[in-house]
């Protein structure tokens, strides 16, 4: 099931067709040329015709890194084939049929035929590689597409490479990529959330399950971006890409052939289903049992399908108006013994009674499933200004070597934390995530981490019979209080004469100074 959605443009200067190396904000100027290249045309199309083309430099540069080693024939590449599929399928490179091949595609870029070349191109590279089945866009020849425009942006994007390092020009079309996702989900503004979640709540929501190894699962996964940080983390902490195992769902085909490319391009392997469906509807992954569950699901969908004897409805039967606790409970089915869950909700699902949902939320309480909660500040998302919420679940809440955390609760009020940018967006730094992070490792009792302490204002540790004494409502502002001023410990009697002196000391000097003035002015023939 799909996020609402958003895209959009981001300025900058410059022509970019003469860069052969990245440089800091290049991938800005990319997307202004880009954007200009765009006319008239909505933000939620263009993204499309763009991110494909990407994708295919990117195939294309993989492909050619390999066919280049193969041609040499050094090694254990002696005597290879370069034209044997089966030689690019071995290393995990897709193959590129010589239809589909970049150098063909930018000599054929001012041809009136470009459209279809690329749509041919496309249908070849899904034919040849099984992986890419229904996932490219196969568009690029209808009518109302400017084909000259078109030609300006093969050129453009050929433009991105890196000629003294031929393989770091894949790490360059993984930046490209991210950044022109994150400017269309700008662009489009309220529907951009269907395919993007802001990168510095992504990084939040994996760095705090810490998904070093196992099965992840995001059920309504957009573009991809949970795995992606996913895959960024395990590397960052020496692992190896492959130690997790990713499943997704999305109910927009559109935003699936995103998430298929998205991944691609960073030789992650993830399966997405059979095909895009509803996770309602037509659960892709019925049987599995994740080690993690990333997600950030539609806020407060009331057009959700329900099965009122459905097997996820343990801790009670959704009303049919808000799909939240749906949600909630649909990644509780999908965790396995020991895993743990990290997911967005709107505000509401932490104290809203309305419909039963007041009795599910306390039913999973006194499960003891709700390991920690963070109110994060508002005009985060795209699709929404207003503040949301993240939820963190545990089967397990007493691991070996940890505290044990069973009938507690963490909560973290966030909502002074992140900076403004673009006077319209905030932005949780770098300094913000590792503040909430370190807080929940110090809680949970994580080797190397200090030992952990209430901050008033900030975090609370709570019992779960404190929980139930304020109704099971789960906002930290309940329980983390206000911030602790500081004690003035000097008795007030003492402080008030010593501001008496201060202030007979400022008169004083006053009527000094208005001497000084009347003497001058008198001095120059001025009475006052």
């Amino acid at each position: 099931m799909a996020r609402k959605a958003s895209s959009k443009p981001s300025p900058a200067s410059g022509s970019p067709s003469s860069q052969s190396s990245a440089t800091i904000g290049f991938e800005a100027k990319l997307w202004l040329a880009a954007d200009k290249l765009r006319n008239n045309m909505d933000a939620a199309e263009y993204k499309h015709v763009v991110l494909g083309l990407i994708f295919l430099k990117y195939i294309s540069d993989s492909f050619e890194e390999h066919h280049a080693r193969l041609v040499e024939g050094k090694g254990d590449y002696e005597g290879a084939n370069p034209e044997d599929q089966d030689e690019y399928k071995a290393v995990n490179v897709f193959w590129v049929p010589p239809a589909a091949r970049w150098a063909y595609l930018q000599s054929s870029a001012k041809l009136p035929t470009i459209g279809k070349i690329i749509d041919d191109a496309m249908d070849a590279l899904e034919r040849d590689n099984p992986r890419l089945k229904g996932a490219l866009n196969k568009n690029y020849g209808r009518p109302d597409l400017d084909k000259h425009r078109l030609g300006e942006l093969i050129d453009l994007i050929g433009s991105i490479q890196l000629v003294d390092v031929a393989s770091k020009s894949k790490d360059v079309l993984g930046r490209v990529f991210e950044y022109f996702l994150t400017q269309f989900a700008s662009a489009e503004g309220k529907n951009g959330g269907q395919f993007y979640t802001p990168s510095c709540v992504v990084r939040l929501l994996v760095e705090m399950l810490a998904p070093y190894k196992g099965r992840i699962y995001d059920p309504a996964c957009g573009s991809g971006g949970m795995f992606v940080q996913s895959e960024k983390f395990v590397e960052s902490h020496g692992g190896q890409l492959g130690d997790i195992s990713i499943y997704g769902q999305e109910s927009n085909p559109t935003t699936r052939r995103l998430a298929i490319m998205n991944l691609a391009l960073r030789g992650i392997e993830a399966d997405f289903g059979k095909e895009h469906a509803d996770t309602f509807r037509v659960d892709q992954h019925p049987d599995l049992r994740a080690d993690y569950v990333l997600a950030n699901p539609p806020f407060n969908d009331s057009d959700w399908h329900r099965k009122d004897d459905d097997v996820r409805w343990r801790f009670g039967v959704p009303p049919k108006g808000n799909a939240n606790f749906a949600w909630v409970q649909h990644f509780i089915h999908h965790l396995a013994p020991h895993g743990t869950a990290g997911f967005v909700l709107a505000n509401g699902s932490m104290s809203s009674n309305q419909s039963g949902e007041g009795d599910i939320r306390k039913a999973i309480i006194d499960a003891d499933l709700v390991d920690c909660m963070v109110a994060l500040p508002g005009q985060l998302f795209y699709t929404t200004p207003i503040a949301v919420c993240l939820w963190f679940l545990a089967k397990n809440k007493h691991p070996a070597k940890m505290n044990d955390r069973r009938k507690k609760t963490l909560f973290i009020d966030a909502r002074a934390l992140g900076n403004i940018e673009d006077r319209k967006y905030r932005v949780l730094s770098d300094e913000d995530i590792s503040h909430i992070v370190v807080t929940y490792q110090s809680w949970c009792g994580k080797a190397g981490a200090k030992p952990y302490a209430d901050i008033p204002g900030f975090c609370a540790s709570v019992t779960t019979e404190e929980i139930a004494r304020h109704e099971y409502k789960l906002t930290p502002g309940h329980y983390v209080g206000n911030e602790q001023l500081e004690v003035d410990e000097v008795p007030f009697d003492e402080k008030m004469k010593a501001l008496v002196a201060e202030l007979s000391a400022h008169r004083k000097a006053a009527a000094e100074l208005d001497i000084k003035v009347r003497v001058a002015l008198n001095s120059i023939g001025y009475d006052v």
